[in-house]
């Protein structure tokens, strides 16, 4: 009798023991993430740190050749040598418009070339009239400075002025690389360049230029290590690296700007009411929605009526993370806006100027 309780007793304490080995290794499954912190951002914020590595290793390694494809530009210091004369060695500076004086050559057009192109230039002039291949080396001397910007998801957004040719990578490491948050996506944003723009009869502007928006993954130039990517930056542009899972309203809005989605659904009007609503002058019949592909290489592009959505005949659309809404102007209402603002000063001087 005995021996019976004591296997049973032994039983017992192997199934207990059995019982809490298993509730041991379920707790320690459920608690894999103990921070609480959602799998989703763990791994963006994981990959955000990648990219930064990335960039650092980048800046340190880039002192090589960083000149190499510069192109000559307004107020550059350029040390011109020629082997068969020394009256021709000059160190000239280069005009607003472009230019250098060079002797027998006269003016010549060197804004837009590298100094190796700038050389064989110099070269095949000369040897048309003066010298049978000579020697011609071109130095550049002194850089002009230029202002990129870099704005959004950055440890130190601004203004930066640099020397030489600077390309992304080399604005992303200066301005401390990306914030944990710093979406995917990268947009440079490139002024027009006056001399691209169509001009019409009496030397007037053809079409009013907007800004050159380049989309750039940023996964693909940083992780996947797609260098033709690694854009060439100018004088003027602006880097913008926008927080994940935001829209952007643009145009005849009050408060333009990026507005977050924070995992919730937002339609048009809603994302036009986040922007203070439109202006007087807008036309907003024909607002665009500019949506990117994941990878930011292809781009779609959707025409909304707003006002046909404010009154219930047309379906208000969802828009995506990274759609940029942009609601144009109003032509005729520019307009009449400027004729009322021209009478209006008048008016306030009349004595019924209150009934108005």
């Amino acid at each position: 009798m005995a021996s019976r309780l004591h296997i049973i007793l032994l039983i017992g304490i192997g199934c207990m023991a059995v019982t809490l080995s298993c509730a041991s290794e379920s707790s320690l499954k459920k608690d894999v993430n103990p921070s609480g912190v959602p799998i989703k951002e763990m791994e963006s914020s994981r990959q955000v740190r990648a990219m930064n590595e990335k960039i650092l290793m980048t800046s340190l390694s880039s002192g090589r050749g960083i000149y190499r494809d510069y192109k000559v530009g307004p107020e550059d210091l350029i040390e011109i040598s020629v082997l068969e004369d020394e009256k021709l060695n000059k160190t000239v500076r280069v005009s607003s418009q472009g230019n250098i004086s060079f002797p027998l050559l006269g003016i010549l057009r060197v804004k837009g070339l590298t100094s190796n192109e700038l050389e064989r230039e110099i070269r095949d002039l000369l040897a048309e009239k003066y010298f049978q291949h000579p020697n011609v080396s071109v130095f550049i001397k002194e850089y002009r400075n230029q202002r990129i910007s870099v704005i959004g998801a950055v440890e130190r957004p601004g203004a930066y002025d640099v020397n030489g040719q600077k390309t992304i990578l080399d604005l992303l490491s200066m301005s401390g690389g990306l914030k944990e948050d710093a979406g995917q996506l990268l947009f440079l944003m490139r002024p027009p360049n006056p001399e691209e723009v169509p001009k019409k009869e009496g030397g007037k502007e053809a079409v009013e230029q907007l800004p050159k928006t380049t989309i750039i993954d940023l996964e693909e130039l940083l992780i996947k290590g797609d260098l033709r990517l690694n854009v060439p930056l100018l004088h003027g542009d602006v880097i913008n690296i926008p927080l994940s899972g935001k829209i952007f309203v643009g145009g005849e809005v009050r408060s333009p700007g990026g507005f977050s989605l924070r995992g919730k659904k937002m339609t048009v009007s809603q994302a036009i009411a986040s922007a203070g609503g439109l202006k007087g002058i807008a036309d907003a019949s024909e607002t665009r929605i500019f949506r990117y592909s994941e990878k930011g290489s292809r781009k779609e592009i959707l025409t909304v009526n707003v006002y046909d959505i404010q009154k219930g005949k047309s379906e208000d659309v969802c828009l995506n993370e990274y759609d940029v809404v942009f609601v144009p102007r109003s032509d005729t209402k520019m307009v009449l806006q400027e004729l009322w603002d021209a009478i209006k000063g008048p008016l306030a001087a009349w004595p019924f100027a209150v009934a108005l």
